[in-house]
Formats: C-alpha cells, sequence, structure tokens
C-alpha cells in the first residue's frame, strides 16, 4: 500500500509553530506585531491548528440548504401579489410579506400562491384578530405560512409599546395560540448589529430579548413546545466572524431553550446589515452583499434575504431587486455553495471563533439576567448605553481608516457620480415622547457622505 504523502512529515505543536514565528521576527513583539484585536474582545492570532479544537465540542443541528427569500413591503394588495409571484416565477423559495396598514386583505395578497413558497408574515400593526384571518387561509389553502411578532422589538426600536405592555403581551399570547402558524414570535438581532453592537452584544442581547419571552410564556397556559422563535440576523462585512455569529446563536438558543424545555430548534433568517452600505461608489454594494450572503449560508442560515445594492437610497424598483436574487440564484445555482452540509464544521479559526464568541455571549447575557433581565435594562437605558459606546469606538476606526469601505473613507472618486435619492438617507431626529430611549441605528459613512455631498 501507497504511503500517505503526510507520513513523511512530523507532526508540528502550536509551540513549535510560535518559536519558528518569533525567530523569524527578529527581535519584534510577537504579540504587538502579530496579535489582531478585536471589537469583540477576542484576540485573533496568526495561525490555528488541531491543538486550537481541544475541549471544543460545537455540535449542533445545521440545515442541510436555505431558501432564497424575497422581502415585499405591501401597500396595496393586488401589486405586491403580482411581485410574489413573478419573484416566485424568477427563482425565489420564499417571499416576506411587511403589512403596513391593517386594511390590506390578506386573502388577495396569497392569490394563486401554493404550499411550496413558505411565506414570513410581519405587521407594522399589532392585532390578533387579523392574525386569525391569516390562520383560517393557511388552514384552508394549506399554505406554510410564518408570522413574525416581536413586540419587544418594536418596543427597543421605538421607544413605545404597541399599546402597553399588559395587551401587547395579552394579544401576542392570542397570536400564538394560531394552530396553523408555524411561528408567532420573532427576534430581530438586526436592530443591534445596525446600531453598531459587537457581535457578543448582538447574540447576549438577543438571547435576553428571547428569554423574556421564556419567561411570559412560562406564567400562561400555552405550551413552550408550541412555540418556535424565529431569529432575524443582520448579517456584516467580517466575513468569518458572521460565519462564527451564526454558529454561535444556534449553540447558544440550543443550551438556554432547553433549560426552559422549549423548541430547541433554531430558525434563523439572515440579511446583510445596512450599517456598511455606503452611498458613494454605491456598485460596491453589489460585493458586499454577496460575500454577507456568503457568511449567512456558511455560517447556517435557513432563510436568506438579500439586500438590493441601491436599498439605502432607491425605493423598490425592478434593477436592484433582480440583482439581489440573482445573486443569491448564482450562489446556490453556479457555485453550489448547497452541496456541502456544514461546511465550516472542523475549520480550526472558525470553530475557535465560534467557541470564544458564544462563551463570551453567554457571560454578557448572565450579567444581563443578575442586572435584572432585558426590559429592565433597556428600560434604564443601560442597553442603550452599552450599544453607543460599542459603536463609536467602530466609528472612530472607521473614521481613522482602520475598517476600510472602498470609495467611501479610502480610494474615493473624485469624478463620483452621486444618484438621485428617492428616500432620506440622513434621516433627522424626531422629538417624540416614548416611554424610554430608543435604540437608534446608523451607518458608518453618514458623516463622510453628508460631508462629500454637501461640497
Amino acid at each position: 500500500m501507497t504511503k500517505s504523502l503526510f507520513d513523511s512529515f512530523e507532526e508540528v505543536s502550536s509551540k513549535q509553530w510560535k518559536q519558528k514565528i518569533q525567530f523569524d521576527l527578529k527581535g519584534a513583539d510577537y504579540n504587538e506585531a502579530l496579535i489582531y484585536k478585536t471589537l469583540e474582545g477576542i484576540d485573533i492570532k496568526p495561525f490555528y491548528n488541531q491543538e486550537d479544537l481541544v475541549d471544543i465540542n460545537n455540535t449542533t443541528s445545521h440545515p442541510t440548504t436555505w431558501r432564497n427569500s424575497l422581502k415585499i413591503e405591501v401597500s396595496d394588495t393586488l401589486t405586491s401579489n403580482q411581485k410574489a409571484i413573478n419573484a416566485i416565477k424568477k427563482g425565489a423559495e420564499s417571499i416576506h410579506f411587511v403589512i403596513l396598514h391593517e386594511h390590506i386583505d390578506p386573502k388577495g395578497l396569497f392569490l394563486n400562491i401554493t404550499n411550496s413558497t413558505s411565506l414570513y408574515i410581519e405587521t407594522k400593526f399589532l392585532s390578533a384578530d387579523y392574525i386569525q384571518i391569516i390562520d383560517n387561509l393557511a388552514k384552508e389553502h394549506n399554505l406554510d405560512i410564518f408570522v413574525l411578532t416581536d413586540i419587544i422589538g418594536n418596543l427597543a426600536s421605538t421607544g413605545n409599546w404597541y399599546d402597553n405592555l399588559k395587551n401587547d403581551h395579552s394579544l401576542l399570547d392570542q397570536i400564538v395560540k394560531n394552530s396553523h402558524l408555524q411561528s408567532s414570535v420573532s427576534i430581530d438581532l438586526g436592530l443591534y448589529q445596525n446600531a453598531g453592537a459587537t457581535m457578543v452584544q448582538q447574540l447576549a442581547h438577543g438571547l435576553a430579548h428571547a428569554n423574556e419571552y421564556l419567561n411570559y410564556f412560562e406564567t400562561t397556559t400555552t405550551p413552550l413546545k408550541k412555540i418556535p422563535l424565529i431569529f432575524r440576523v443582520a448579517i456584516g462585512g467580517n466575513y468569518f466572524f458572521e460565519i462564527a455569529k451564526l454558529r454561535a446563536l444556534r449553540i447558544l438558543w440550543s443550551a438556554l431553550s432547553s433549560e426552559y424545555k422549549a423548541l430547541t430548534e433554531c430558525h434563523i433568517i439572515a440579511y446583510p446589515s445596512h450599517r456598511n452600505k455606503t452611498v458613494l461608489d454605491y456598485n460596491v454594494n453589489m460585493l458586499r452583499t454577496t460575500t454577507e450572503c456568503m457568511s449567512a449560508i456558511l455560517g447556517g442560515a435557513n432563510t436568506i434575504q438579500n439586500l438590493p445594492y441601491d436599498d439605502i437610497y432607491h425605493l423598490e424598483n425592478d434593477f436592484g431587486t433582480r440583482i439581489s436574487l440573482n445573486q443569491l440564484l448564482i450562489l446556490k445555482n453556479e457555485s453550489y455553495f448547497d452541496l456541502v452540509s456544514n461546511p465550516a464544521s472542523g475549520s480550526y479559526y472558525i470553530e475557535s471563533l465560534t467557541n470564544q464568541i458564544s462563551e463570551k455571549a453567554l457571560a454578557l447575557f448572565k450579567n444581563i439576567e443578575e442586572g435584572g433581565g432585558f426590559l429592565k435594562q433597556l428600560k434604564s437605558g443601560i442597553i442603550q448605553k452599552k450599544i453607543k459606546e460599542s459603536s463609536d469606538k467602530e466609528q472612530e476606526l472607521f473614521d481613522r481608516e482602520e475598517i476600510i469601505l472602498t470609495g467611501s473613507n479610502k480610494y474615493q472618486n473624485p469624478d463620483e457620480h452621486i444618484p438621485e435619492f428617492q428616500k432620506p438617507i440622513f434621516p433627522e431626529k424626531k422629538v417624540r415622547k416614548t416611554l424610554l430611549s430608543p435604540i437608534a441605528t446608523t451607518r458608518l459613512p453618514h458623516k463622510i457622505e453628508r460631508k462629500t455631498i454637501n461640497k
């Protein structure tokens, strides 16, 4: 039998590698020269080997493939239904309807859509009666529908409940009891990501956010085993870290849900972040969203909704929508990203990152719970303050060009063509009475864009 090529080489330990590197540095400090310190408090080494997997057991369920999804804001039933039908014909496997008003007829919205297409329904209002209509349609037409209701997320993003704490929870309890909807509770970690939270904060706050729901439903007659939660996660540009973030979320949810004897399945909808998207050299956004979707795939998202490259400054349009869906189709049908199950498993670097991020997020989650829980810390402003501190640190790194967005804070085109804005890209602060300070989202390049555009 032919001897394996690898048998010709002796194993090299981590200590030996480090000694060799220190020799080649010729006196330079190893930690100063080669260890990169991240905002998450994780030190990135110049190399990883099998020794980094000792005592790491990141075994969680991982979907074998994902569904390509399109998000549609619904202000008109017929138009939105036609957009969905056209998207399905062009390869969309899932549709996410965001229903803006209660007068929208869900029956017309679902016309000619079959159960081969999964539907996510998000409403910008809270109504148990409206969700009951959707539940009846799901039963009548055998539709695969997930309802995304997040009363705590609404509080965090707007500063107010839909009505008040008691009524919102009562309506949520009624919504959850609809028997033909696969989920009625969602947690949007994207709010924290787009506000500038570190990955550790995103996961810890998302877990504490979910824990508030688990605590509430323990006091009701609705069995936790019947309440699947859906996590919506914004993906940024830190490629390997974002892969690890999704994998860490599955580990953390498995640990938390098992304590409540709740459903341990972790259903993830992933989508690219707004935080690093630019108006300057805006076509680069296509590259950003492509790599972010790749992170979502390799990290194990169940559903991926791409972001049109012009989403921050244009209203929904055929070209931007078509490109965003085609990016996902290329990744699945031409790049064959769905042919390998859990491809990141066994990677020394990613496994190590996954373990460190999950451990730090768990520690922060415990700290939040010891401080009274997510709602209490949100009301007192602690959550907002900590996220703002992280956002300011990241903004400082961007301003110093230590975080680079090509065409924005570096390699800017002096003959830049500024597109026509159909949306306000520099939204002004609205002064309104709120129960608490909302978590404010912001884009990293907004200051440099304002300065360049106003020249």
